[in-house]
């Protein structure tokens, strides 16, 4: 089984809180004896032919667990939509009334659809390889021998071993226990581990913190509640977004504008007017279709999907799409050191005998204790590389006691080698030394150097006496230098300069802490605080989370509690962890960031999982998020612009009892050059700007005074065409004057999202301008969009009252710019 370390600092957690799924004093439905053969509960596990006999009843833990929408959801969520219900009714008419020219929405609709369902479902295969490789592979016995599979395969009566940091995957009831304590606050809401004792029952979904055993299943499949927990913890979901949910509702404001307008619009182009019907029809149904922001949602779940195609392929889980927009708002990151700016290992560097106490005793206790462990932590394996256990080592181990966090200490027992027995502790030295011991100003010292100091100590009495870590006599100090991340300096520097402030949270010595932080460039490091004088207070502690950059020797409920904090202030707080010390916190935070090797537990709840390991992708992903928030909330205004006038024009043609001056075929035609093309690239760029809250405030600020003008602006035109123009053909070129106005009022909005100019966007912006020219250009096109200008007085005048509308416009812009900012 891959051991997950856990740092001798206190670095280990009780699981997250979620509402109770089950009683605390629950108790698992008893297994028949058939049900598990005797062999299910010896050390050698089941057979080969027990497993394949399980396997025949389906007795297997065969609960699939989707880590994205299946093709069938992603077609259906694509297709069937509200928009595209009413579209699709109005293509079917409009292929029957008017000449092909005048459906091409549909097929714009068609394409657009098509391009949203590849993208998501390019994206459902980025995230299932990941999920596959993030996958936890519990170790069970089965004939005799250990080995990992994946957790569909276990079967009922395998017996499933744990470690520090393991998730009990399958229910079940423990069969072996070493000091082995499980945290069960998913399910009954309490944070405190459970000591577990053969025979006691342990539920899925429930973690390791402390110790080993072994548990035989006893429900598996859709009985057990990992199933639940696991499907829910991974699965590809879109919903709890800002995002999302503003344009939800500005959607649903848009059906109540547009039925009523288009009720109107309707009886105003087919009662009161007498003209010809399919006219009447086409020219109706070309007021509808551009009401529609039908390319906003698409454009949406397009830029997601892509937004983890691009973090899949560095190798990042995005378990929840909405974490991608979450991160981008993140004001505040908390980092938990080991794991994160530090790499898993450690090296000793020196060992300093205290008291006389003799080197090579000291070496010899030592070595003794790194083979009393089967599952080191981090410190302990330093040890054992550092002094390797020898076939000549006569001590036994009479009395194990495993690291826990609310100790932040392990220790052994032994029969030494003339049969003298003794028990040490290995663990911080300001747990087990007294305050104002001359041994602590020594380590502080060390401390102030970046350097990680654990101290042995004799124990007077018993090894699991409640008392022993007092009186105990020290030894030595075990001074261990921690390897740095490489990539972690560069990535605290990018946070910097974004203006998110960091936090460094750890189980460690404070003053370690800031001097591992402070070389690794973090602003502010020197600012430590020792979480035991933190004070309770919410109010109190969120001023010293604002205060302070570093905090040691912090208990896992005070990192949920230090989160809590500083979301009452505000702020949106992303936490990162790879212990389980580190689960409670990463639930409660706004976005959880795991790394790929940490624990089970942390990778359960965790909404992006960092499978390279690398805290430097960090940046990718807040990038990406604001990549995708920042371009939506642009291209938003394009769509939700023409909205807006589109109702505006409708309203206006209704109260003058006038026709229509469009045909679907010029709302397409601009639709495409104003709106589709340019903003699908616009909502691909880069963009660095921070996420700002109130998404469907920021957005509707600047759509509805553009819209308002551009269709003042489009319906003077017309009006002034219908007195300018008369007989034939007079409407066709009063529809070619306001559909001048209206392109190039479009056009400006469409300038001004594009700023800040670059070169590729100053050529898309000329290229949409191009491709209206050549339209009115080109004999054949001027013909299948029904666009020919007539004379030059009324052109000009068109673009005279276009140009005014750009002045408003700029005008307009500015004005919400200075009294709501940007």
């Amino acid at each position: 089984m891959t051991q997950r370390a856990l740092d001798s600092s206190g670095e280990q957690t009780p699981g997250p809180s979620r509402p109770a799924m089950i009683d605390a004093g629950a108790e698992l439905d008893p297994v028949h004896p058939m049900d598990l053969p005797p062999s299910a509960h010896d050390a050698t596990g089941l057979t080969t032919a027990e497993v394949a006999e399980r396997v025949a009843r389906r007795e297997v833990n065969d609960v699939p667990v989707r880590s994205s929408r299946s093709v069938t959801e992603i077609v259906r969520a694509n297709v069937f939509t509200r928009f595209n219900l009413i579209i699709g009714v109005l293509w079917v008419i409009m292929l029957f009334v008017a000449p092909i020219q005048d459906s091409l929405f549909g097929f714009v609709i068609v394409a657009n659809t098509g391009i949203g369902i590849i993208q998501e479902w390019r994206a459902k295969k980025t995230l299932d390889s990941l999920a596959v490789i993030g996958e936890a592979k519990p170790t069970v016995r089965r004939d005799g021998k250990a080995a990992e599979i994946s957790t569909h395969e276990i079967v009922l009566g395998d017996v499933v071993e744990l470690g520090p940091g393991d998730k009990v995957v399958v229910d079940g009831t423990v069969a072996e226990a070493d000091s082995l304590e499980v945290d069960e606050s998913l399910l009954t809401g309490e944070a405190d581990p459970v000591l577990k004792r053969p025979g006691d029952p342990v539920m899925s979904g429930s973690f390791v913190v402390a110790g080993g055993g072994a548990f035989t299943a006893t429900k598996v499949g859709r009985e057990a509640y990992a199933a639940q927990l696991a499907e829910e913890a991974s699965r590809f979901t879109l919903v709890h977004s800002e995002l999302r949910s503003g344009i939800s509702t500005i959607l649903k404001y848009v059906t109540w504008m547009m039925v009523p307008t288009a009720i109107g619009l309707i009886i105003s182009q087919l009662v009161v007017k007498d003209n010809n019907f399919k006219d009447s029809v086409a020219r109706t149904v070309g007021g509808i279709v551009p009401m529609i922001p039908e390319g906003l949602v698409l454009l949406t779940s397009v830029a997601f999907a892509i937004g983890v195609v691009r973090l899949g392929r560095k190798q990042c889980l995005v378990q929840e799409l909405p974490a991608i927009e979450g991160l981008a708002r993140v004001d505040v990151v908390c980092l938990d050191k080991t794991g994160t700016l530090t790499e898993g290992g450690m090296d000793i560097t020196e060992v300093r005998p205290l008291g006389g106490s003799g080197e090579a005793y000291v070496h010899q206790v030592l070595r003794s204790l790194g083979s009393s462990d089967p599952r080191p932590n981090a410190s302990l394996q330093a040890i054992i590389d550092a002094y390797p256990a020898g076939d000549e080592d006569g001590w036994a181990v009479t009395d194990a006691m495993p690291f826990s966090s609310a100790r932040k200490y392990s220790g052994a027992a032994f029969t030494e080698t003339g049969g003298t027995p003794s028990a040490w502790l290995l663990g911080a030295p300001d747990v087990l030394l007294a305050d104002g011991d001359e041994i602590l100003t020594e380590i502080e010292h060390l401390n102030e150097q970046g350097l990680r100091v654990l101290l042995l100590a004799r124990v007077r009495g018993e090894l699991d006496a409640p008392d022993a870590a007092e009186g105990a006599v020290p030894t030595a100090l075990v001074v261990l230098e921690q390897r740095l991340r490489p990539d972690a300096a560069e990535t605290l520097k990018y946070f910097a300069q974004q203006n998110v402030a960091t936090k460094v949270i750890s189980g460690d010595n404070a003053v370690s802490v800031g001097a591992v932080a402070g070389k690794l460039g973090l602003a502010g490091a020197e600012n430590t605080l020792d979480a035991r004088k933190m004070p309770t207070d919410p109010d109190a502690m969120a001023t010293a989370m604002e205060r302070h950059a570093v905090f040691g020797r912090v208990t896992p409920q005070q990192k949920r509690d230090m989160v809590a904090a500083l979301q009452s202030r505000g702020h949106t707080v992303a936490m990162t962890g790879d212990g389980v010390n580190d689960v409670l916190a990463l639930k409660d935070a706004d976005i959880g960031v795991s790394m790929g090797s940490g624990s089970e537990a942390t990778r359960a709840v965790a909404q992006i999982v960092l499978l390279n390991n690398s805290f430097a992708t960090l940046p990718s992903v807040v990038a990406e998020g604001r990549r995708v928030i920042g371009n939506i909330t642009r291209v938003a205004t394009l769509f939700l612009t023409k909205t807006v006038y589109s109702v505006l024009l409708a309203i206006l043609v209704v109260c003058t009892q006038v026709e229509y001056p469009f045909l679907p075929r010029h709302l397409t035609l601009l639709s495409t050059l104003t709106i589709g093309v340019p903003a699908f690239f616009l909502a691909l760029a880069p963009n660095k700007e921070r996420a700002q809250p109130h998404f469907v405030r920021r957005v509707m600020r600047y759509a509805i005074p553009s819209g308002v003008i551009a269709a003042t602006a489009t319906f003077t035109t017309y009006l002034v065409a219908r007195h300018h123009y008369a007989g034939p053909g007079a409407l066709e070129a009063e529809t070619s004057a306001a559909t001048l106005t209206l392109f190039l009022t479009s056009m400006w909005v469409l300038a001004i999202i594009a700023r800040p100019y670059t070169w590729w966007r100053i050529v898309l912006v000329a290229a949409m301008g191009f491709g209206f020219l050549i339209v009115l250009v080109v004999p054949w096109l001027q013909d299948f969009f029904a666009l020919k200008l007539v004379g030059t007085t009324m052109p000009w005048t068109a673009v005279g009252i276009a140009v005014a509308a750009a002045a408003l416009l700029e005008f307009s812009w500015r004005l919400v710019g200075r009294r709501f900012g940007a």
